[in-house]
């Protein structure tokens, strides 16, 4: 049987960290309430006991694929009561973590009778028709495990949340598909424009001058995805696609005028994946409005907002008190974003997965955070005791690099002294060794102690996971980082 060790919280710790996992352990919804049925376990194709963990069936007539979504019917149980059914649309999400994983994540939507579209509150989350099926990467054949704590997105989401920020509300579930169960999954909010998620004004084809035109978007630093690039391929297109990663146009995207060294780049953008200069590259790709949506004076302006704040972070005399690149940003949001990456050692921060939006007649912020599967020190391209903001310095010519911002904010008086201070304000209650590692405890504690660990690898097996040794290690390096980002910060 597995056991964790909990250390002594203080009462006000102790508060806290539980206010921070109330997700794990809320009820159902009122909505979900009205159609409550008891139903036998023996319907699952595990055994699940006195589980509270939310078990969640889904029935397809035919084959999943990577693009477009096809129909099935999707039924959420808690504590084998059917508290949610729906039609759905679904599909494999993911790219790299789709070809390297026999674990596949998906991405469903709330289907009505006419398979279109709805809004529906799931498992007490805010009404929306957007969600995700986040598995954790694992294929035996060639040893491959990013997570195997299952914790990493998770720990994250809920911690950034607690910083008063927003992130995707997730919750963990267990996943049936046509019979066969599937293992642990984290049931999560499709980050996108929304009241509720990125919280940015609706921006319409109208909105085109003035004030209308200065929101809401939505930008990421990322991968092009081979259903945005190539869609409605054979499934098996989409297992070794890599080219896809990387094939941005003028349609999906725009590029920094700067390279990854703050110096104006000479190349022609846009040019074909893996090009011997993609490394000096950073691209933005639009979220919202979408490329299909957006109108070229929106593209116009959004473009010439992120070069006007590029060019003035590049001119800024960092021994003077003048700023102007502060003008063009929440310089909170860019600290938070900071400190959350780093603390949970997201190598994929800043250079992928990148989220930043900007609302009307408002400043450009960084976030949500995303896609944590390989930060806590799975992958050794950065030390422990370094920035992962400069991962350029130990990593040469990866495809996707960390953009010059990083770095340069990090040379800024202003930029260390707003990062020092919200890092000892957090310190206090937020993100003390306490309210950190309590919640590393009692997440563990809540799957191990629900059968979900002993389920999940009994499902997928082949490669040795000691679970109280990985949660162990990650406690260690959550501590060890702490105590580095508490002496490096306090060092400005």
């Amino acid at each position: 049987m597995f056991t964790v060790q909990f250390k002594f919280i203080d009462l006000k710790n102790l508060f806290l960290l539980l206010s921070s996992v109330l997700l794990l352990f809320q009820a159902c919804s009122k909505s979900d309430q009205n159609i409550k049925t008891v139903v036998d376990d023996s319907l699952f194709d595990v055994t699940v006991g006195s589980s509270v963990i939310p078990y969640i069936q889904v029935t397809t007539q035919n084959v999943i694929q990577n693009e477009p979504k096809i129909p099935g019917l999707m039924h959420v149980y808690v504590e084998e009561s059917l508290v949610f059914s729906s039609t759905i649309g679904i599909e494999y999400r993911g790219s790299t973590s789709y070809r390297l994983s026999d674990k596949k994540s998906y991405g469903i939507e709330l289907w009505d009778e006419l398979n279109e579209g709805y809004d529906a509150e799931v498992l007490g989350f805010p009404e929306e028709e957007d969600w995700i099926f986040m598995g954790h990467v694992f294929r035996a054949s060639n040893n491959t495990i990013f997570d195997p704590s299952l914790m990493h997105h998770y720990l994250g989401y809920q911690l950034y949340r607690s910083m008063d920020n927003y992130a995707s509300r997730s919750r963990y579930m267990e996943l049936e598909i046509n019979s066969f169960y599937k293992g642990v999954y984290v049931f999560m909010e499709k980050l996108k424009r929304d009241s509720n998620r990125i919280d940015v004004n609706k921006l319409k084809a109208t909105e085109n001058e003035g004030e209308d035109l200065t929101g809401g978007y939505i930008l990421k630093i990322d991968k092009t995805a081979g259903g945005d690039v190539a869609p409605n391929e054979p499934l098996a297109y989409y297992e070794n696609n890599w080219d896809d990663d990387a094939r941005y146009s003028e349609a999906l995207s725009f590029r920094s005028q700067y390279d990854i060294f703050g110096n104006i780049l000479t190349n022609e953008p846009f040019g074909p994946p893996n090009h011997s200069e993609q490394y000096l590259e950073t691209y933005f790709l639009y979220e919202h409005p979408k490329n299909d949506d957006i109108t070229t004076e929106q593209k116009n302006y959004i473009q010439k907002y992120i070069n006007d704040f590029e060019t003035a972070l590049l001119a800024d005399d960092f021994s003077s008190s003048e700023r102007t690149y502060i003008d063009f940003i929440d310089l909170n949001s860019f600290v938070d974003y900071f400190i959350l990456n780093e603390l949970t050692g997201n190598i994929d921060a800043y250079r992928l997965s990148t989220y930043m939006h900007k609302e009307k007649s408002k400043p450009l912020r960084m976030g949500p955070v995303w896609d944590l599967n390989i930060g806590y020190n799975r992958q050794d391209r950065v030390p422990t005791t370094d920035w992962i903001a400069n991962y350029n310095q130990y990593v040469s010519r990866d495809a996707w690099m960390v953009p010059f911002w990083w770095p340069r904010l990090l040379q800024d008086p202003v930029f260390q002294s707003a990062l020092q201070n919200r890092w000892n304000e957090l310190r206090v209650n937020t993100l003390s060794n306490a309210i950190v590692l309590g919640l590393v405890n009692i997440t563990s504690e809540f799957l191990i102690s629900n059968g979900a660990i002993d389920r999940n690898y009994t499902k997928w097996d082949g490669i040795p996971v000691d679970y109280p040794s990985v949660v162990s290690d990650l406690k260690r390096y959550l501590e060890d980082r702490l105590s580095w980002m508490d002496a490096t910060i306090g060092a400005f």
